[in-house]
């Protein structure tokens, strides 16, 4: 569907996007990741053709975005939550803007169509600025789904939405690419929400790709897991058999110890505790998740990549 390859974009001295490659395949979430300045917004700019990239190449459905521009919009549309529609004219005025911007010659029936899909056929009449920031969020979508794309670059659509309504989005997001088939490059803060939505999850650093892989791919890079055991016997006996083992401990509770070991060594320890006479009566495992992974990234201090 759509594919960078070797994405440079300088501005004057600064290089903000550098050398970037990745592909979004039919029916699949990529999500496009990183710290503020690491070249998200650069690089969705230059995928609307916003800004002219200074070297590589994007191409669309197998055409060249450069020599095939208008051709290639019309099949894509852009969605965020930073966008803002005309607030003085209603919904269904908004909406019959863009469809006519978009070449459609009849869109009534389309509009009418998304509106129920997403269950807003009563706000159609309505004010734009009248609306709720769920609200709002539901006619972008809309407008972005009006010229029926084979592909949407999403930029934080759940941005500023109170979390039912954020679960309710990407609740909406999962259902139209399954009932749509539709394919999303998505840029987002949140983790969890991340995790949840996107197959495969693309870290911008400084503007370069540091790593790329599935959400789960992604954790499993990071060997680090944290095990809080709830004990019953002498504590004097677990802090000998962990100091011994070299393992950073700590008791929070008489009778609970958390420790910061690795995901390789927690069975080995559960069974070298219970083979000195303690009885492990409850186990928790914290493992690592992709905002543990965001982190290390936007702080420099690991090597996911």
């Amino acid at each position: 569907m759509l594919e960078v390859r070797h994405l440079v974009k300088d501005f004057g001295r600064f290089r903000a996007v550098d050398d970037i490659s990745f592909v979004v395949p039919k029916g699949k979430i990529v999500g496009l990741l990183g710290p503020n300045g690491a070249g998200k917004t650069t690089t969705i700019h230059m995928l609307l053709g916003i800004t002219t990239p200074t070297a590589g190449r994007i191409t669309y459905f197998g055409r060249e975005f450069v020599a095939h521009r208008q051709e290639c919009l019309q099949r894509i549309n852009y969605a965020s939550s930073f966008n803002t529609l005309q607030g003085r004219i209603s919904v269904w005025e908004n909406l019959l803007v863009f469809a006519r911007l978009y070449g459609l010659t009849n869109p009534g029936p389309r509009i009418r169509e998304l509106a129920a899909y997403f269950e807003i056929i009563d706000l159609l009449p309505k004010r734009y600025w009248d609306l709720s920031a769920g609200q709002k969020t539901r006619v972008n979508l809309i407008k972005a789904l009006l010229n029926e794309p084979e592909l949407i670059l999403m930029d934080e659509p759940t941005a500023s939405l109170d979390p039912d309504i954020a679960d309710k989005t990407l609740s909406l997001i999962e259902e139209a690419r399954r009932a749509l088939g539709v394919s999303i490059l998505y840029t987002s803060h949140r983790m969890d929400e991340v995790n949840r939505i996107c197959d495969e999850v693309i870290f911008l650093d400084r503007g370069r790709i540091v790593a790329h892989d599935t959400p789960l791919g992604l954790t499993k890079r990071i060997d680090a897991a944290q095990l809080k055991l709830t004990f019953d016997g002498e504590r004097r006996v677990v802090e000998a058999f962990l100091v011994e083992r070299g393992q950073r401990h700590g008791f929070p509770q008489p009778h609970v110890v958390s420790i910061d070991t690795t995901a390789a060594q927690i069975p080995a320890l559960i069974f070298g505790l219970s083979e000195r006479g303690v009885w492990i009566t409850d186990i928790e495992v914290k493992k690592p998740t992709l905002e543990d992974v965001f982190l290390r990234i936007a702080r420099g201090t690991d090597d996911v990549g």
